[in-house]
């Protein structure tokens, strides 16, 4: 729940469904986390409702998710099967982070869009070379090279995980604060959400740390610092070249149109997306509102302009041409006239979805054309 405005609280409630005892308050004003909490009235209204309707077999399905996110931390049978409230309610607290993380303004997407959000480094042959060779000496498949919560580079079996894992760990890992290393406990919303799996990391550069999802094997101890040095000692400078690609994605000296001032593009089969409003410098509007315009403009195309499209498996001739046809729609805030509102453009080609935000200098007779080089450009990386 939330109050009007742009400035206006959200209030994020957690409450045990047979017995209305509240597990959880986080709130959020502006973006950043808030110590505000809902009054004990409105939480007993709220579960008043549940509870009303619960009694008419009336489900208010509107208000129910599928709690991936406290079942990464907690698992689904603490949540399903309730023994101890308090102990419960202790055990939530270590969700907190993420949470205040998806509440705020986050740099990353991947809430929204459910694909893991990536960044492209320089020198990419070289690091995933280095992981493969790592993951093997550490006993794991499961590896990944995280920067600010985004995924440099990871093995064959980290990309096999199910979509809800795949975009919760590494949101995860950028929530949490610094730490050397981290032996954390997780359990995987669709792949094994009532049994735990270790997620290990290992602090590479400021920022950028390595992650392992296993089993009982293999030891911290076994990882730092030997085998952590043997492998990513002599690639300091290519892990160095990493650090900036948080908030940019791409590598620096990337051919960008200058008209652009935030890109998303998504992989639609590989649930991959690449996400900046940092392309270019600083310019008007802020970071801050370009998040906002591409988030709104995402919602909007999706819902409206480019829905999922249910059919059979086996596709026709004719509807796999239709799909390699480019499909492409625009939206100009303020006037139409070049110099003033921003324009933001879509194109979907494939498998391949590109929303751009463009200054106020770009006409809109060009956007389709600027977004067809862009796409091309982009379409090697993801």
């Amino acid at each position: 729940m939330g109050e009007e405005g742009t400035g206006g609280t959200v209030h994020l409630l957690c409450l045990a469904a047979s017995s209305g005892v509240p597990l959880f308050c986080r709130s959020s004003r502006g973006g950043a986390p808030a110590r505000q909490q809902l009054p004990f009235s409105v939480i007993g209204s709220l579960n008043g409702v549940h509870m009303f309707g619960q009694n008419l077999e009336v489900q208010l399905s509107s208000a129910r998710t599928e709690n991936t996110t406290v079942v990464l931390l907690v698992g689904l049978e603490e949540l399903t099967n309730i023994r101890n409230v308090e102990r419960l309610k202790k055990d939530l607290r270590a969700s907190y982070c993420l949470i205040d993380s998806f509440l705020g303004n986050s740099e990353l997407i991947g809430d929204l869009t459910q694909c893991v959000d990536c960044v492209i480094p320089p020198e990419g042959s070289l690091l995933q070379e280095a992981l493969s060779g790592f993951a093997e000496a550490a006993g794991t498949t499961f590896v990944s090279l995280v920067v600010s919560g985004r995924v440099v580079a990871a093995t064959e079996g980290w990309w096999r995980l199910g979509t809800p894992e795949a975009v919760l760990l590494p949101w995860l890992v950028g929530s949490l604060p610094p730490q050397t290393a981290r032996d954390y406990p997780v359990y995987l919303p669709h792949g094994s959400p009532t049994v735990p799996h270790r997620l290990l990391t290992l602090t590479l550069l400021p920022s950028l740390e390595l992650c392992l999802l296993c089993g009982p094997s293999p030891p911290l101890s076994q990882l730092y610092p030997q085998l952590l040095e043997r492998w990513w000692q002599p690639l300091l400078d290519p892990l160095r070249a990493c650090l900036p690609l948080g908030p940019r994605a791409l590598p620096s000296g990337f051919p960008l149109h200058t008209d652009i001032l935030g890109l998303l593009l998504l992989h639609l089969e590989l649930k991959r997306c690449l996400f900046t409003v940092e392309p270019l410098g600083d310019k008007e509007p802020s970071p801050e509102q370009r998040r906002r315009l591409l988030r709104n403009f995402y919602t909007l195309v999706t819902s409206t302009h480019f829905p999922p499209e249910p059919g059979p498996p086996e596709k026709t001739e004719d509807e796999v041409y239709q799909a390699q046809l480019p499909r492409a729609c625009y939206l100009v805030l303020g006037t139409e006239e070049p110099g003033t509102g921003v324009r933001l453009v879509a194109l979907q080609l494939g498998l391949r979805r590109l929303l751009l935000l463009l200054s106020p200098q770009s006409p809109t007779h060009g956007l389709r054309s600027l977004a067809t080089h862009t796409l091309h450009a982009l379409t090697p990386l993801l």
